[in-house]
């Protein structure tokens, strides 16, 4: 059965070609990439071949230079990659990579617009060596919720309908669920939620032009939008989601996974039962049977 088209990757990259070459929106990214080589500092071994997977900007590669023997960088933006040294001119979708070949597969607010995110994480845990690491910060959860909410009501109101705004963002728990359907060992998923605050909300949507991040959704409204809509739309978000000194406030969720290819010689789960210690003792409480009332 083929997955769904949820995003238009043809014009998700048009957008992403024309914000690079104006004034780029990069402090998503910029704080990811930090984060990720934090993250890194605490894994006591080095990495000899990664790959950094559709990170709109070099701020990955920048900050795992001393982490890294060599990183790859993948983008289907073939503009991105002039003057790179190691490039691949690659979609998310599609890894040209052979099985078993990577040790570190890095990626920094890109997945979110991935079609096929199951089959891409089944196609990075198979490229990576035993033991290999799959690191990956992507806009999820709550992300834009107060956009959402403001468009919404303002087509109710002046359109009399709703069309679809803002991109449905992933959950957490079912990234992790995912991330146990592609294969990986040891999964992991937490989320760094931060509030963003702007002069006005179209301060917000021009910040979003600059990331390359409009409107992509396959199911868009195609028409342009009203003006009485947007002005609406201006007013909710205002009345709503704004602070006392008149600035407003945008949710992003960063959400984070990672996993490891498969080891033999990898920690394992305890298998049901095998435990040697009651969880009764270890509380220092009165175990009580199934179907026994406390207190009875």
């Amino acid at each position: 059965m083929p997955h769904p088209l949820i995003f238009d990757r043809r014009l998700l990259r048009a957008r992403r070609a024309r914000a690079a070459l104006r004034d780029p929106a990069t402090f998503l990214v910029e704080r990811a990439a930090d984060d990720l080589a934090g993250r890194l500092s605490a894994i006591l071994r080095k990495f000899d071949l990664a790959v950094d997977l559709g990170t709109p900007t070099d701020a990955v590669r920048r900050a795992l230079a001393d982490r890294v023997g060599a990183i790859v960088a993948v983008d289907p933006v073939v503009s991105q990659l002039a003057g790179k040294r190691l490039a691949v001119a690659a979609d998310e979708e599609a890894l040209p990579f052979r099985d078993a070949s990577l040790d570190l597969v890095v990626s920094a607010c890109a997945l979110q617009f991935v079609n096929d995110l199951p089959g891409t994480l089944i196609q990075v845990r198979r490229a990576l060596k035993p033991d290999g690491l799959f690191l990956a910060a992507m806009i999820g959860g709550d992300s834009l919720a107060e956009l959402r909410e403001a468009f919404a009501q303002a087509e109710a109101e002046v359109e009399g309908g709703v069309s679809p705004r803002v991109a449905p963002f992933a959950d957490l728990r079912d990234l992790g669920g995912l991330l146990q359907r592609a294969g990986f060992a040891l999964p992991v998923t937490d989320v760094d939620r931060l509030s963003v605050r702007y002069t006005s909300p179209f301060a917000l949507m021009h910040d979003l032009r600059r990331m390359g991040a409009g409107n992509a959704l396959s199911e868009r409204r195609r028409s342009p939008l009203r003006r009485a809509t947007l002005r609406r739309v201006l007013e909710i978000y205002s009345e709503r989601f704004s602070d006392p000194d008149g600035r407003v406030r945008a949710t992003f969720e960063i959400i984070w996974l990672s996993g490891w290819a498969p080891r033999q010689s990898q920690q394992q789960p305890l298998k049901p039962g095998s435990a040697t210690t009651r969880l009764a003792d270890a509380l220092r409480t009165q175990e009580i049977s199934t179907g026994e009332k406390a207190g009875g």
